[in-house]
This record gives C-alpha cells, structure tokens and sequence, in this order.
C-alpha cells in the first residue's frame, strides 16, 4: 500500500518546497529556523540532520501544519501548508519519535479507523488494514492490545498507520531511537521496501549509519541553516575531511613516523600510540599501497595497516563543531 496519492508530483518533481521559510518563538531572541530554503524530490528519501536545537524538530513541525511558520512559505505536494492545512494533512504521513498508538483500540483498529478518518470506506478501511497487517507480519496480532506489542512491532504498526492513506511524503523523526539492532535493521528494510515503491521519506535521525545507509541526498543543519546538503558519498568528499590511518610495525616508531611523513604527500598529523601511528591524510588517492612502500623501502617490518575513510559523523562534526547528541 506504499506510494503516492494519485495526483501527487510524479517522480523527480519537488514534492516538498520551501521559500525563505523562518520561525521565530515567542520571547525567544533566535530564529529557530532562518529563512530555509528546501527542496526535497519526489521518491526520494532525504535525510535532516543537526545538533540538539538546530532547527529540524521546527522546521518538520512547519511542514507537517503543527507549526505556524512566522515567515516565508512551505509547499507539499504543491499545497501551501499554511494557507490550506486541512488540505495538506492529505498528502502527509508521520511517524513520531515517541509512540502514538491508540492504547485503547486494537492493532487492527489502530489502522482500521485511522483509514476512516482520512475518509476511506468501511470495506476499502478492513481491506487496506488486513493488507497492511499482512505485509508488516502483524496479522497474528491484530485483535491484540497495542500493550502487547514489542518497541519495534509498535514502530511497525505507526509505519504501517502513517502510509494506510497513501500519503505523498512520510515524515520520520528519529524513526529507530530506542530499538535494538535486529528491530532497526528490521525497519530499514521496509523504508527501503517503501521507498523502492515510490514512497518519498524526510527522516531525521541522530544515527549516522541509518543516514548512510537509507538517505539519497542529506542535509545537515545548525542554528536553522543548512550548513552542507549532498548525498552521502558526495558530503563525505566535499568538505576536505582527513582519511585516517592506523599504522602497526615493528621497531622505532619516532623514526617510522617521520620516514613517513617525509615519503607520503598530503599527511596533516601524525599520532604515536603505545601500539601504532594514526595518520590523517588529505589526498586518499592509493593511500595503502603509498604507506606500504615508504614503510618497507625504510626497514620497517609491517604487522598491520587500516584505513578509515571520512564518516558522516566526521563530516557533521567537521561542520558543526558538535557531537550530534550534544
């Protein structure tokens, strides 16, 4: 039941769009979000990272009509979330952090009048929800408490909840907090899954392996900017991050680190550790092959070489000056 309403932008067309989008709190002397300027393409799933107060949490709030902006303007699906909420909540799913279910339905009622909210038929409302139990493998609980369910079957069924009205854009906030590994890997494949069926997703998330692995572009955000926005490959070569490398041989290592900071270009530090050298090297270009030979061409007996590329949470770090649970 993943997809779009019909109607909704086709393939590569926006179908989130800002323009000068601010907000300013009440008594607050800071905008929580400064004239952002987005653009996020249909079918795509796109990543929103920041610090704690950057500015994600408002500017989802704004998009999904739970935050007036104060300025500018935000478009879904070619629909002023301002100007016309109602309208806009048709084409928006959402996946809160915290859980949502209704404590006092069951699973399959969760669904089942969620599907008659939006306006769906009885009979297109139990088909839709028996469908979507099946595909999220929570039919054997359908007529169970919400109670019952683990911390990943309930992330499922809000998944499976949000989508039942075949919104244009499913929003995710930190969509697997709190899950352990098995669930969260669990729940990357059914957005991967969504998503290959035409499901666009805005995901933020503190997790930099979920923003590798799932987003196509990601945009990283602080004081209610964006600071960098890229794929993940492209963020990880276009800010100049450092490769580093961990260096263990045999003999002097005073006299290894300085063979190889004299024979390898574009080495920035050199870190002696009781046990190897950690090098940080600008140009990664046949990086391994490069220490190799100007270890071995000095003597040095090599036990073990690793290379650790530029990460995300170096990039973010690099941009922000922040851990991202800061």
């Amino acid at each position: 039941m993943s997809g779009t309403r019909d109607g909704s932008p086709a393939d590569g067309d926006p179908v989130i769009l800002t323009h000068d989008l601010t907000k300013i709190y009440p008594g607050a002397d800071f905008r929580a979000v400064d004239e952002l300027n987005l653009s996020v393409t249909s079918g795509e799933i796109f990543g929103l990272l920041g610090p704690n107060g950057a500015g994600k949490t408002t500017t989802a709030g704004m998009l999904t009509t739970r935050v007036i902006p104060t300025s500018g303007r935000a478009f879904i699906a070619g629909v002023d979330v301002v100007a016309h909420p109602t309208l806009a909540k048709q084409f928006i799913g959402v996946v809160s952090q915290s859980n949502t279910l209704d404590r006092q339905l069951t699973v399959w009622e969760n669904l089942y009048f969620h599907g008659r909210l939006f306006g769906m038929s009885a009979r297109e409302s139990r088909a839709t929800a028996d469908e979507l139990l099946a595909e999220f493998q929570l039919a054997k609980w359908a007529t169970a408490s919400v109670y019952a369910l683990s911390g990943g079957m309930a992330q499922r069924l809000m998944v499976a909840r949000s989508i039942f009205h075949r919104p244009a854009v499913l929003f995710m906030d930190e969509p697997t907090a709190g899950l352990d590994p098995q669930s969260r890997l669990a729940l990357w494949e059914i957005l991967q899954k969504l998503n290959a069926d035409g499901q666009t997703i805005l995901l933020t998330t503190h997790y930099m392996e979920e923003a590798d692995q799932l987003c196509d572009r990601v945009a990283i955000m602080d004081h209610g900017r964006i600071l960098a926005l890229d794929t993940p490959a492209g963020l990880k070569q276009s800010v100049g991050i450092d490769t580093v490398v961990t260096v263990r041989a045999a003999g002097d290592q005073g006299a290894l680190a300085a063979a190889l900071e004299a024979g390898v270009a574009g080495i920035t530090s050199i870190r002696v550790t009781p046990d190897a050298l950690e090098l940080r090297v600008h140009d990664g270009d046949r990086l391994l092959a490069r220490v190799i030979a100007v270890a071995e061409a000095g003597g040095f007996a090599i036990n073990d070489v690793s290379v650790a590329p530029p990460s995300l949470e170096t990039v973010f770090i690099s941009l922000t000056g922040k851990d991202l649970r800061d």
